[in-house]
């Protein structure tokens, strides 16, 4: 079920509403997605690449640039969000292949990591 009331989206039962609250970072489990949805649309309508640097967030605005650092092993990469998610619990961005790549964590599947704004939509 897909619905949208007052910019809040709720997909499954889970509300996601685009905002950005201003703290410097976010700290948790991510994940990633590949090919399952290669070539598929994104929530902003892009067709989703696996080997693109994206990501999704659950409130960050498409567009927004985030550093996300793998603080297992110290790598970093910066990320655009362009889709809504993760949808498993208690995790807080779902990363394409290629930045889980880069990131190391491909292997794992998860890792915990920092999540840093680093460029938003209309400010710089």
């Amino acid at each position: 079920m897909l619905r949208t009331a007052s910019l809040v989206l709720v997909i499954l039962g889970c509300a996601y509403a685009p905002t950005y609250n201003g703290r410097p970072y976010q700290e948790g489990p991510a994940s990633y997605y590949g090919e399952k949805f290669h070539g598929r649309k994104t929530a902003s309508g892009e067709i989703f690449n696996m080997y693109e640097m994206t990501a999704a967030h659950r409130t960050l605005p498409f567009g927004t640039y985030v550093r996300v650092t793998n603080l297992e092993n110290g790598r970093s990469v910066v990320v655009r969000i362009n889709d809504r998610g993760p949808f498993a619990k208690g995790r807080i961005i779902d990363l394409s292949y290629a930045a889980a790549k880069r990131l190391g964590m491909v292997h794992k599947g998860v890792a915990k990591v920092r999540i840093e704004v680093i460029a938003y939509p209309g400010r710089r």
